[in-house]
């Protein structure tokens, strides 16, 4: 078997284990009702809100709201950091 047999074929595994983590994510989040979603959303935002009245110690994120966004591979990284 030639070296790109190979890569190809591991390059596929990849693309299907991929898919099937996003499936199983898709199936946990369809799996909740609206009311779980929004007692989960409240429960969020109390411990945001917490976090935030804990003093100056606390982080803090200001956003940049003048700032354009970053495009190309830049971009990316930053959306990805801030999930």
């Amino acid at each position: 078997m030639r070296w790109w047999k190979v890569v190809g074929l591991a390059g596929a595994a990849g693309v299907a284990a991929s898919g099937v983590a996003i499936a199983r994510a898709e199936r946990r989040r369809r799996a909740y009702t609206p009311d779980e979603v929004r007692a989960r959303l409240h429960e969020r935002v109390a411990a945001a809100g917490a976090v935030s009245e804990d003093g100056p110690d606390a982080e803090v994120i200001q956003l940049d709201e003048h700032r354009p966004p970053k495009r190309g591979v830049a971009g990316l990284l930053a959306r990805l950091r801030r999930r």
